[in-house]
């Protein structure tokens, strides 16, 4: 039997309290009835129902949603073509230049990127007329950062997918495309997925870029709260943070329970399989 050695467990400990008491202070203190951050007093929710009829943080909150989505499925859709040109064609013209695209946001600086996109978006506009600041541009940026980290997570999927299985189907009569759908797809599904989760956060997550790019009147949730916060701690932050926070934490036990209960599922196909 292993002996646990009580250095480690503080260690543990220490490491566990750094993370996450700063979380339960922050939660505690959207419950306080004072707007002063180191005066308690005492429990009050009035900070949420300020928090509800904030228009520009709910109007934010919204925009933040809407190009989250857009870019985590725009992500998905490029990574996934690029994905399966880097994995599944060995040797072509401009490999070299695609992988170097696709590996390039995640070692750039997003301070960087943001100036040459904004760059970009200006010169287009004053040839082109086309396109304003505001969703267009966010969108884009996000997509074009974005598009990286889902490259990356389906393409080591990919890799690993047998592909004697879509050689079997193309053998039973089926074309490549529809091999493809019918028995990759499915296999990489989680992989999707898991892009476009990724995606998603890092689009709702964004600031630097998006203060770049984004127009006057386009400003995402991580803009108000910064604009906000750089100014003072404000309780209605405190309220919107620990909103964000449950969300969160709901989102990880429903996809932890969905995960074990998809364990499961698959271990008594097994077991019936083995005893049929």
């Amino acid at each position: 039997m292993e002996r646990r050695s009580p250095l480690l467990f503080g260690i543990l400990c220490l490491g566990l309290a750094f993370l996450y008491v700063p979380i339960l202070v922050l939660v505690a203190y959207s419950f306080n009835a004072s707007p002063l951050v180191g005066v308690w007093g005492g429990l009050s929710t009035q900070w949420y129902g300020s928090l509800l009829h904030n228009r520009q943080v709910l109007g934010a909150a919204l925009l933040s949603l809407e190009v989250g989505v857009t870019s985590a499925t725009g992500s998905v859709l490029l990574g996934t073509l690029a994905a399966l040109a880097l994995v599944r064609f060995a040797r072509f013209h401009g490999r070299l230049l695609l992988s170097g695209m696709v590996t390039a946001p995640l070692v750039m600086p997003e301070i960087i990127t943001g100036i040459t996109l904004l760059l970009l978006f200006v010169s287009m506009f004053s040839w082109l007329g086309w396109p304003h600041r505001g969703f267009t541009t966010l969108v884009l940026s996000h997509v074009a950062f974005c598009t990286a980290y889902t490259t990356v997570t389906i393409a080591s999927r990919l890799q690993t997918v047998d592909r004697s299985l879509e050689e079997a189907a193309m053998d039973l009569g089926s074309g490549p495309v529809r091999a493809f759908i019918d028995v990759t797809l499915p296999l990489v599904a989680p992989a999707l997925l898991s892009g476009w989760l990724l995606g998603l956060t890092l689009s709702v997550d964004d600031l630097v870029i998006s203060s770049f790019v984004s127009g006057p009147q386009s400003s995402t949730l991580p803009m108000v709260i910064y604009s906000k916060i750089k100014l003072g701690v404000s309780p209605d932050m405190n309220a919107l943070a620990t909103l964000i926070i449950c969300v969160v934490g709901v989102g990880v036990v429903a996809a932890g329970l969905i995960m074990r209960n998809a364990e499961r599922q698959r271990e008594l196909e097994m077991q019936r399989a083995q005893q049929g």
